[in-house]
Parts: structure tokens; sequence; C-alpha cells
């Protein structure tokens, strides 16, 4: 059984930054794809950044120069929130796709409001 752990969200002001952290009970290298989602009320589930093994990295365009996902200590991803804007508000949650793409593996996920 997979977990994944999601730490860092919280209430910050416009333009402010957060970090998020998603700690997996396994090496995240075991994994095809480590990703960040976010679902904001009323809306669809969507896919804010993905990293692969191998290191290749996409954002979605509304968050391109803004956020930064990377990997550390083999365990742990990051999503570093810069430049926060108020339609940033949403559930983050922590993906990672099975190495066979068969299966995703979900957090509990954490809250970010941006608000003044």
């Amino acid at each position: 059984q997979v977990q994944l752990v999601e730490s860092g969200g919280g209430l910050v002001q416009p333009g402010g930054s957060l970090r998020l952290s998603c700690t997996a009970s396994r090496s995240i290298f075991s994994f095809y794809l480590m990703g960040w989602y976010r679902q904001a009320p009323g809306k669809q589930r969507e896919l804010v950044a993905s990293i692969t093994s191998g290191g290749r990295i996409n954002y979605v365009d509304s968050v391109s120069g803004r956020f930064t996902i990377s990997r550390a200590n083999g365990d742990t991803v990051y999503l570093q929130m810069n430049s926060l804007k108020p339609e940033d508000t949403a559930v983050y949650y922590c993906s990672a796709e099975s190495a066979d793409r068969s299966n995703n593996y979900w957090g509990q996920g954490t809250q970010v409001t941006v608000s003044s």
C-alpha cells in the first residue's frame, strides 16, 4: 500500500508564496510520475505540475513561471508556489502514477487559500 502525505498548505495573501511537500512511503523513483493536482470548488481536478522518474517536468500554462516542482531525498516531492493569485485557491493533491501506469495513488489533500 502506497501512502502519500502532503503538508504546507494554508492561507496566504495575493503575491505571496507557499511550499507544498509530499512524502511517499517508498522511493518516488519507483513511480512513473509524481504530480500535483488541484481542485477548486465546482471545478474539475486538474494536473498542475508533474515530474517523471526520468526528470521530465511539465506545468499547466496557468502556473508556468510561478510554480516549481522538485524532488529530494528520494521520497519527497515539493511544489514551490510563488506570486500566488486568488484563482490558485484549491485543494492540492499529491499523486503517484505506478511504473506500469496502471494505478494512481493519492494523498489526502491540503487546502491552499489565496486571499487578502
